[in-house]
């Protein structure tokens, strides 16, 4: 594997600074590499010290998902998404888990499809209370 730059300016940064954010940046860069075990561990070293960080939650979540761990990166989706119902990285991410569980728990097609359709519902309900709250905020305009 061909030495990665922004993972070794990353990794030198959460080094220096355990607490630093940049944990999640690292383990995004370690699951695009397919260093699954590394965005593993290094999202829930991050999580245990920000636990409300989306986006290292949904990069957990896939990193979880690529390793055939399908409840567990369904938990970490399940929780990006309620922390932000319409979330892209969460959704996209609840959309791969939904490709991938019937594939490989055939005796849970059917709770896979209904928990998949209950978060797509919590989405859907989210963007139009946003949609509603956007145009309700505006200002008419002067006549």
């Amino acid at each position: 594997m061909a030495d990665d730059p922004r993972i070794h300016e990353l990794e030198r940064r959460v080094d220096s600074d355990p607490a630093s954010i940049a944990f999640a940046h690292l383990g995004e860069e370690y699951r695009r590499a397919g260093r699954f075990d590394d965005a593993i561990r290094v999202c829930r070293a991050g999580l245990a010290r920000s636990p409300t960080y989306l986006s290292a939650r949904v990069t957990l979540g896939r990193a979880l998902l690529a390793q055939g761990l399908l409840e567990e990166a369904r938990l970490e989706i399940e929780a990006a998404m309620s922390q932000e119902p319409g979330h892209v990285g969460a959704s996209a991410a609840l959309e791969d888990w939904r490709r991938e569980a019937p594939a490989t728990e055939p005796g849970d097609d059917d709770r896979a499809l209904q928990e998949l359709e209950r978060w797509l519902r919590a989405i859907r309900a989210e963007r139009a209370r946003r949609a509603a709250s956007a145009t309700s905020s505006q200002e008419p305009p002067a006549l």
